[in-house]
């Protein structure tokens, strides 16, 4: 991100989504977005894209639960293999925003593992009286993945760059984890957004998000040049926005339709649904890395173009072929993943 790479870092990424229903289902109630279902809390390791734990919850489950979190992290945890002194980043979205959460995320640091953080942070009135205190000139433009300007197209046609600042010295932040940094970001509100503004937001003509985390302004993260400078923690948190990528793949593979009324088998659907997507990304990592169309493939495209790949299977002197259709566009493809399985090492 922002033209670096995060060597040696794992990167936990925590979202819950909301699993909808029709009919009445152990657990599943009202949620806070209007409608009926679930709300499972899941964790992903962006690094691999695999979901490493994930936890069935009713409908009307709060969003920043800090149980739950902590019931999912310590899961994750235990599925990861940190090594001795390991390094870990955890990102949440500011739904989940509260003391409590973020106090736990402070105490996971050991004498053998460092973990950094960052979460979205609830905007209330002295977040907006400590921004009208910023100076103008404190204001810097935000980057993309790439490293370039981030920028969007105003309605008269002008371009206009994000923008992001340091907070934490204008905001009294007792009672709050120690060494904890804010980030403010400000864009100028599109018509969407007209509706959603602040009185604050309405006479300064910006809409604004604020960003917390406990990594060092002064440090950084260890071994990623740049990475303490607010323009790579604002970018560091918006690629947070890439699971919800892998919501959807999950929800396609089977999260998205819970087929019980018990809680029980519908916990257990939820743990074959995980397994399976971990199976489809592993598979994707080890067999289709260098095959772009396949490897980034929506889980429906790449079930019809290899899952379901017409075939034949055939015995003779005890011996097994399997028949392709020369004609199909992707046997080649199928063909080679095949290959890379048989040549993976066996477990030992």
């Amino acid at each position: 991100m922002c033209g670096r790479e995060l060597t040696g870092w794992y990167v936990l990424d925590l979202d819950a989504t909301i699993v909808t229903c029709t009919s009445r289902k152990e657990g599943a109630a009202g949620t806070f977005k209007g409608n009926f279902g679930h709300m499972p809390l899941g964790a992903w390791v962006a690094n691999t894209r695999e979901c490493v734990a994930m936890l069935l919850r009713p409908g009307n489950a709060p969003p920043n639960d800090v149980a739950d979190h902590k019931s999912v992290l310590a899961a994750a945890l235990r599925q990861l293999p940190l090594p001795p002194w390991s390094k870990l980043l955890i990102r949440i979205d500011g739904a989940a925003f509260s003391h409590d959460v973020l106090d736990h995320l402070q105490t996971l640091t050991t004498s053998r593992r460092r973990v950094r953080w960052v979460t979205g942070w609830a905007i209330n009135a002295p977040d907006e009286q400590a921004i009208a205190l910023l100076p103008e000139e404190v204001w810097t433009a935000a980057l993309r993945q790439d490293g370039e300007v981030h920028e969007i197209k105003g309605s008269d046609g002008e371009w206009l760059s994000y923008q992001v600042a340091e907070l934490t010295g204008v905001r009294d932040l007792t009672g709050w984890p120690k060494g904890m940094q804010l980030i403010v970001r400000r864009v100028k509100p599109s018509r969407r957004d007209v509706k959603k503004l602040t009185a604050f937001e309405k006479r300064t003509g910006w809409r604004y998000q604020i960003i917390a985390t406990n990594i060092p302004a002064h440090q950084g993260l260890s071994g990623v040049p740049g990475s303490g400078q607010v323009w790579f923690v604002d970018a560091l948190y918006r690629d947070h926005a890439e699971v919800e990528d892998r919501v959807k793949a999950i929800k396609r593979i089977g999260l998205g339709l819970l087929p019980s009324k018990s809680w029980q088998l519908n916990a257990a659907w939820i743990l074959a649904a995980t397994i399976a997507a971990d199976l489809d990304v592993w598979m994707r990592l080890l067999l289709l890395h260098d095959e772009p169309e396949l490897g980034a493939a929506e889980p429906e495209t790449i079930r019809m173009k290899l899952y379901h790949l017409p075939a034949r299977l055939t015995s003779h002197a005890r011996t097994r072929t399997l028949h392709l259709d020369r004609i199909w566009p992707w046997a080649k493809a199928f063909t080679t993943a095949w290959q890379r399985a048989t040549r993976l090492p066996a477990l030992s």
